[in-house]
């Protein structure tokens, strides 16, 4: 099927996390045309889904917000969401995307973001965007603060009963919608395509994703959250707040038998973040940080870990060999004593976090030429002078899309990507000051 259209722009960023957010408003403020391609239906990525960052604790969404407000009502910036990249190559002198618009079956540009849709809808379904522990409609804004505010119909749990449709004050409803390819060709891109977690059921020996409160990271965040699903933290078995919270260190990274022997970096302070704010919110439940090693690198890091200890968390130095369901909706760890007397403990747990990994979001096998190293994230081709070249002339990459890190080297990687992106323009534009 040919493309319905073709647009033109300075610049493309892939991906809508604080990465691409970052690197598009640093370019749009140089004042060039900027398009954001997210495969979500809503920007913000990972971090808006937290509840707050380490070291300092603010809220990751008073964060994110901002900058995904500027970036929408930015003159000089485009937003495509729910978007698929199909190919992205260069053509001559300029980047060219093929891009196919996936279809919401909600009008764009009728759909005012009232939510009628949604309030009308009689079916509930497990929402992922909250670790499953409630339910949205089958028609639904993903969440309160989503850019754009525009519902997506979930068609493989749509009953086709119609009432959608009939509620939606401006006839923004289509059953009927199609997918739409197009075309955007720019003359430089910047690649900030985050991550995902290794999946919970990955390593048989803790439990296959099977086992009764046992949670990943991200679902505790979204626990953590003020406007998370409870507006408290609970074990999903029964409701129950927990009385003993575990975190399991290391449970998808620094483990060849996964395919993913690197530290992921991050794992240890969100651990430690989570812990003292569970602190907090459960001042009478004991919390204890299973790990092999603490990896405490940045500015107020270590005295963030230390403040942890001073609050009264416990830190064991184990790497857990089992997960397994005890009896009474527990989670029994088998460890190897490392500090103590030795030899081998059980411990049990009535609610247990597992702390994954970060894996590329992204394969460009198929789509992009970008070269990648042995782990899979994109190669950086001049590392120490210039991390965020790739391969590919024109082509920046920035973020987690690079390599593991947290939220401040993301962002000042995504300021060295578009510094890298905007002195290429300068370049095609006056070859000879370059």
């Amino acid at each position: 099927m040919e493309p319905s259209r073709e647009l033109n722009f300075d610049a493309l960023v892939i991906g809508g996390g604080i990465a691409g957010l970052q690197a598009a408003l640093d370019l749009a403020d140089q004042n060039f045309k900027v398009a954001i391609v997210e495969k979500d239906a809503t920007i913000g990525g990972k971090m808006i889904r937290l509840s707050k960052v380490f070291p300092t604790l603010d809220c990751a969404s008073c964060i994110t917000t901002p900058k995904m407000a500027a970036s929408a009502h930015h003159e000089n910036i485009s937003i495509f969401t729910y978007c698929d990249l199909t190919s992205l190559k260069r053509d001559g002198q300029e980047i060219k995307a093929d891009i196919t618009q996936m279809p919401r079956y909600v009008d764009a540009d009728k759909c005012i973001g009232c939510r009628q849709c949604e309030y009308g809808c009689p079916v509930y379904v497990p929402n992922h965007e909250e670790g499953n522990f409630n339910f949205r409609k089958a028609i639904y804004i993903p969440f309160s603060n989503a850019i754009p505010q525009i519902a997506l119909m979930d068609v493989e749990n749509c009953s086709l009963c119609g009432k959608c449709a009939k509620v939606c004050p401006t006839g923004a409803v289509d059953y009927f919608q199609q997918p739409e390819d197009f075309v955007i060709r720019a003359k430089t891109a910047v690649l900030a395509t985050g991550f995902k977690l290794t999946p919970m059921d990955q390593k048989p020996q803790y439990g296959g994703g099977k086992i009764q409160n046992l949670i990943s990271s991200l679902d505790m965040e979204r626990l953590l959250a003020p406007h998370g699903p409870y507006q408290r933290v609970i074990r999903p078995s029964d409701g129950k707040e927990p009385d003993s919270i575990a975190y399991v260190q290391c449970a998808g990274s620094r483990d060849k038998t996964l395919g993913v022997p690197y530290c992921s970096r991050v794992c240890c302070m969100y651990a430690i973040k989570q812990a003292m704010l569970l602190s907090g919110a459960l001042p009478l439940a004991d919390i204890t940080i299973y790990y092999m090693d603490i990896r405490a690198f940045g500015k107020g890091y270590e005295q963030f870990f230390q403040n942890a200890k001073a609050m009264g968390i416990e830190f064991v130095k184990a790497k857990i060999a089992k997960i397994e369901q005890a009896d009474n909706q527990y989670v029994r760890l088998r460890y190897e004593d490392q500090e103590g007397n030795g030899g081998v403990v059980e411990r049990e747990h009535d609610l247990v976090v597992m702390s994954l990994g970060m894996v590329p979001d992204w394969n460009p096998a198929g789509v992009c030429d970008v070269a990648c190293d042995t782990d899979a994230f994109i190669k950086s081709t001049i590392p120490s002078l210039a991390p965020t070249v790739t391969s590919i002339e024109g082509v920046f990459a920035a973020g987690v899309a690079i390599g593991p890190k947290d939220i401040v080297d993301t962002i000042a990687e995504a300021g060295a990507a578009a510094m890298e992106a905007s002195k290429y323009l300068n370049a095609l534009e006056n070859p000879k000051a370059a």
